[in-house]
């Protein structure tokens, strides 16, 4: 069960199903539908460009004037609850997809959310799904309403699973968006963004070990990989709402399938169009590095180099460039940390410890990325053959909070060196 709620908690690492095709009702508002329509989509588009550029502020100030001048449509507390969501993953450091490629991060930790915060998604998530049921009574088939409800589970989902860890109620509402999702096609088949949340479903549960797969498929659970990245690559070149957020979660999944230069094309592509969001860059030097290390393998050590030296180079840009100054000051922890991780992959055990142990200074770093930087640098440093300093480090995971496994890990770390084929095999 903990590898099917694995995948299924890809779907943090987007929009997915948050910012999907439903359109905002044209009937319900005092001011002219057209009008009123066109102005409401202006707001929703420049706040999602807002939050695809980091730019928290600016997405709540366009989000927030929806629900003034839309009380009636879900939009707005929708798209205020997303806008919340992703800010505390950002936050939190947690939109980095290589953190959910490890189990550990479904374990419990000392890592806990502010009350507050679950508390304000909670009532915005309940606003929006009210006025979504509430346009469904006075029309069953309302396929706006019916749109935005499929899009308002989806987040739930999304959130309960990454940043409450409630995986049984992540799975409960993730399958109620899907169910909604299926039955908007079947009222308007025009309607391509949903199959993102399909997409997402087919690939989570095709990907699912054979004797699980029998276990789920006798529940009602079937899937095909195949067929979820058709159509999730359908609403890339189609979806109305979602190509970007698409785009987004292909970059993991593309990932996860080993086509490391398909995932560099998107992610260069999104890097391109939005200037600046560094996690695009970091998304670019991690499919950089594990191409570089299939290119060793195959004895191309040429290729191997250039892609090495292009993804080290991604993070010296990230750390000198002015143009982005203003979103990585902010996230310098992350930035350090990531390179530490790119170069421990690559092998440079020694440069690795100095860049993880440069995200243990950053003023303000989050303190969960603070632990995970002692341990990675305690690694790094058994790699590079300095035991002493790798005990050092394993020591000091131990006087801090415990958050995804990190206490085991350094206690194994404290037993015996940390060994390459493991950091080669995924950390």
């Amino acid at each position: 069960m903990k590898h099917f709620m694995l995948l299924m908690a890809m779907v943090v690492l987007t929009a997915t199903t948050v910012f999907s095709q439903a359109t905002p009702p044209t009937t319900r508002e005092a001011a002219p539908a057209e009008s009123g329509t066109a102005h409401l989509e202006e707001l929703r588009r420049n706040g999602l460009e807002a939050l695809y550029n980091l730019d928290y502020d600016k997405a709540q100030k366009e989000f927030k004037e929806i629900v003034r001048l839309y009380p009636t449509s879900p939009a707005g507390p929708q798209l205020l609850a997303a806008r919340l969501w992703i800010k505390t993953l950002y936050e939190s450091r947690r939109l980095q997809s290589s953190l959910y490629s490890s189990e550990a991060f479904y374990s419990s930790g000392d890592d806990k959310v502010d009350p507050k915060i679950i508390t304000e998604f909670r009532n915005l998530s309940r606003e929006a799904k009210r006025l979504a049921q509430v346009a469904l009574k006075q029309n069953p088939k309302d396929v706006d309403a019916l749109d935005w409800l499929a899009v308002i589970d989806g987040l739930k989902a999304s959130f309960e699973e990454a940043v409450e860890r409630r995986h049984f109620a992540a799975l409960r509402d993730g399958s109620d968006a899907v169910d909604h999702h299926r039955e908007v096609l079947k009222l308007d088949p025009t309607r391509i963004d949903a199959n993102l949340t399909l997409g997402l479903y087919e690939y989570a549960v095709g990907s699912l070990p054979m004797t699980v797969k029998v276990l789920v498929g006798i529940a009602g659970f079937r899937g095909s990989k195949k067929k979820g990245l058709q159509l999730i690559e359908r609403v890339t070149k189609e979806g109305r709402w979602s190509s970007d957020d698409a785009k987004t979660l292909l970059i993991v999944l593309y990932t996860r399938e080993k086509r490391y230069p398909d995932a560099l094309a998107l992610a260069r592509e999104l890097m391109a169009k939005y200037p600046r969001n560094y996690l695009f860059r970091l998304e670019a030097a991690d499919a950089l590095v594990q191409q570089a290390e299939i290119e060793r393998k195959n004895k191309n050590i040429e290729a191997a180099v250039k892609a090495e030296r292009e993804a080290f180079g991604t993070f010296e840009d990230l750390l000198h460039d002015r143009s982005v100054r203003d979103t990585v000051s902010r996230a310098l922890d992350l930035v350090h940390f990531k390179y530490g991780e790119v170069l421990l992959t690559a092998g440079e055990g020694e440069r690795a410890a100095k860049e993880f142990l440069a995200a243990t200074k950053v003023e303000r770093a989050e303190p969960a990325l603070v632990t995970m930087a002692h341990l990675y640098a305690a690694r790094a440093f058994d790699l590079a053959g300095k035991r002493e300093d790798a005990l050092s480090q394993y020591r000091e995971v131990l006087t801090r909070p415990d958050i995804y496994a990190a206490h085991d890990e350094a206690k194994k770390g404290l037993r015996e060196p940390f060994k390459a084929e493991i950091a080669r095999s995924g950390l």
